[in-house]
């Protein structure tokens, strides 16, 4: 008997061992975990630099935005890198200009525009330890072009470092319109398959020339081809019927799926890129939120935006983890009243101007296309004050390797390491940077120059009131003096106009 004991008594001992080794490395996997905080980027679409009441909106009230720019850094030159989405979404994940990858508004069938191989932010969280999700407006391209939405679609957001995807999967005024869970539609029927074009017209639904009265709102040619859920979309689709999205329901969908990513991750670092659909066309408001503001559609999807913020604010501090999340509250471009429907935003926008001081907004290369309004929120961390540095969007790759401790590889060619000014532990920004619209434009210090434009304006844009600040001469502007950029100055200073193109350039061109 005490021979059979002794072994059971040795093995007991080396298995307690291997049980307290075992507890010893959870142990300091989750001392290195705690020290990483969970990172969460509110991305909203369309939202001009005024259009939050910390920011000087008018006509509308967002309490919860002003919450966290009241405890939080407030930045009041801070840009998207592009006056456009995709551009913009392009260089938040990579940390490079767009113009790099000629990354351009994209149509609703693309191909992913962000190679498998391209190291992304998403990827080098995870190297450094955090699960990685994103839920929202993807509009980066899915599959190798013509998607088969009856199938799984690959490459998409996972195989660019995105461990969960809940996609809309390009932008609300476009077909198909349903949701893509993984790479696979959500709810999709094998006995009614989907079927896109954007070419001709396919099936037999509605369409906004040939069924107005069907209609919630009129809508431009563009956007008058396959009705869903009342409203006239960009392209043509068949099939799909129990996949379809509610336009209304956008909040409730993606804060369902954003809390549960969170709730999953809890114990363990996680980044989510929470990328909003609102306020980009088509604005069809939650009857919650009809109402909510002064100035009709476009106004009560910004009170719907605070609402979702508020949720995800909720839901950190009922998970316990509010104290150890960054919150980067953001957008992808400045505003635009007129994209395609007639939702009354013009009529109805009073004496709100959602680009406050500054000239354009959305595809304009003035200041309102890219300076955005841009919250960094980490309660207990950040001290409340308000920074003038010089910020981009793109620095957030870089910024965030810092702070978690990963190289920053050779081909990241345009990220910078701003953590401290994030943090707003210092407000010395960038020294310099580009914008990009249809043209480009350097900010250096109070200075911005702008390229000539010697292209073709789309026909699209063209028809509607938006500045675009394209001209076939140099254009200089003293934001210091002239923050409307009202008074070109590059008559009156060759050099500095000739200094600024060879620096313009040489960032162009720059390869590592």
């Amino acid at each position: 008997m005490r021979k059979l004991i002794i072994p059971f008594v040795i093995c007991l001992l080396f298995s307690c061992k291997d049980h307290q080794q075992a507890q010893k490395d959870n142990t300091e996997i989750k001392d290195q975990n705690s020290e990483k905080p969970n990172i969460v980027i509110l991305y909203v679409d369309d939202l001009g630099y005024a259009d939050v009441g910390s920011y000087g909106a008018k006509g509308v009230e967002t309490p919860n935005i002003d919450r966290m720019a009241a405890n939080g850094v407030k930045f009041t030159d801070a840009h998207s890198s592009a006056a456009t989405c995709t551009p913009s979404r392009y260089s938040l994940l990579t940390g490079n200009y767009a113009f790099r990858n000629k990354a351009a508004i994209l149509p609703g069938d693309a191909p992913l525009l962000i190679d498998t191989s391209q190291v992304t932010l998403p990827k080098m969280l995870k190297k450094a330890g955090y699960t990685t999700g994103v839920v929202g407006k993807w509009h980066l391209g899915l599959g190798i072009g013509k998607v088969n939405w009856n199938e799984e679609i690959s490459p998409g957001a996972n195989e660019v470092g995105f461990d969960y995807s809940f996609l809309l999967p390009a932008t609300g005024d476009r077909v198909p319109t349903v949701f893509v869970e993984d790479g696979k539609v959500v709810n999709l029927d094998e006995n009614d398959p989907i079927t896109v074009s954007y070419d001709e017209k396919v099936g037999d639904r509605p369409t906004g020339t040939e069924n107005p009265d069907q209609l919630k709102f009129k809508a431009d040619l563009q956007h008058s081809n396959t009705i869903v859920n009342g409203v006239s979309r960009i392209g043509y689709m068949a099939g799909g019927k129990e996949a379809e999205w509610v336009d209304e329901n956008f909040p409730f969908d993606f804060n369902k799926k954003a809390k549960e990513f969170m709730k999953r991750n809890k114990e363990n670092p996680f980044f989510l890129y929470y990328s909003f659909h609102d306020i980009h066309v088509p604005r069809v408001p939650n009857a919650r939120f009809q109402g909510k503001s002064s100035m009709g559609a476009r106004g009560d999807a910004i009170a719907q935006v605070d609402f979702v913020v508020g949720e995800i604010m909720k839901e950190l501090e009922e998970l316990n983890i509010a104290d150890n999340t960054i919150i980067v509250f953001t957008s992808d471009n400045g505003p635009v009243l007129d994209d395609g429907y007639d939702d009354k935003a013009e009529e109805m926008v009073g004496e709100h101007n959602p680009s406050g001081p500054f000239r354009g907004g959305k595809y304009s290369i003035y200041e309102a296309g890219t300076r955005v309004p841009t919250i960094v929120y980490w309660p207990g961390k950040v001290k409340p004050t308000e920074s003038d540095a010089l910020m981009n969007q793109l620095d957030l790759y870089a910024s965030f390797a810092s702070l978690v401790n990963q190289p920053l590889p050779e081909d990241v060619i345009d990220s910078e390491d701003h953590m401290d000014a994030w943090l707003g532990e210092t407000k010395n920004g960038r020294e310099e940077m580009l914008e990009e619209g249809f043209t480009l434009a350097l900010r250096d210090g109070k200075w911005k120059y702008i390229q000539p434009f010697n292209g073709s304006i789309p026909d699209w844009m063209a028809n509607k009131d938006i500045e675009s600040g394209l001209s076939d001469k140099p254009q200089l502007y003293n934001l210091e003096e002239d923050k409307a950029e009202q008074n070109n100055l590059a008559e009156e200073n060759p050099d500095l106009v000739n200094q600024y193109e060879e620096r313009t350039q040489e960032i162009i061109t720059k390869t590592e």
